[in-house]
């Protein structure tokens, strides 16, 4: 039993290694639900959300809703959704919404520049400087996104219990090397952690609840 966190750099595969990851532990893979599920709190499309992660400062000075009504949705459909344990979640800020819980494990996937280069020729079909264009801009905007919102930078490496080099390590690798870090006592759910996200969860529709109802 337990949660695992996962962030990622553009490209780096990380959304694949968190959807294998949860086949092999027997874990349910979240990521996109969270936004889903945030979007129709804010009564918005949801392609609007996903546009306001991709350019926060300048989306948010047309949209009604303001920052700390998005982290708080944000926040609270995570919450719910990680309390039934057995989570695998990649995507926005997990690690931050958790890191006053010891034994959630909390992973950051990255690779290098030519690496990312190479997989977004080949996805996108594009040309190497237009590929490197894409990631400058993607790594800009998502850095930019987390300082904004959270005022965390995703670089830190002190926000996670593990960073792995995709590279050399590979796909298959990095599986099976969290696989058996995630059966480690200490990153076992315990009847604390439960109560612990439940008190949390509590606290962040208390705080929510307490904002101007949004139109």
């Amino acid at each position: 039993m337990g949660i695992i966190t996962i962030s990622r750099g553009s490209y780096s595969r990380g959304a694949e290694i968190a959807q294998k990851l949860s086949q092999k532990l027997g874990y349910e893979c979240i990521s996109r639900e969270v936004l889903l599920e945030a979007s129709q709190e804010f009564n918005i499309p949801e392609v609007k959300l996903t546009k306001a992660i991709e350019d926060v400062p300048s989306v948010f000075d047309h949209l009604k809703h303001d920052k700390r009504n998005y982290v708080a949705f944000i926040h609270e459909a995570f919450l719910e959704h990680i309390q039934k344990d057995n989570v695998v979640y990649q995507g926005f800020a997990g690690h931050f919404f958790t890191k006053d819980i010891p034994n959630i494990l909390k992973v950051r996937i990255i690779a290098n520049l030519e690496y990312r280069i190479k997989v977004v020729k080949e996805r996108e079909k594009i040309s190497e400087e237009k590929a490197r264009k894409l990631i400058n801009s993607i790594d800009a905007e998502r850095r930019k996104w987390s300082l904004y919102l959270y005022g965390i930078d995703t670089h830190a490496t002190e926000l996670y219990d593990v960073v792995l080099h995709i590279d050399s390590l590979k796909v298959s690798g990095a599986i099976d090397f969290l696989v058996d870090l995630a059966k480690r006592p200490c990153f076992q759910t315990t009847e604390e952690t439960l109560n612990k996200l439940k008190e949390m969860l509590s606290v962040a529709k208390t705080y929510r609840n307490s904002f101007p109802q949004v139109t």
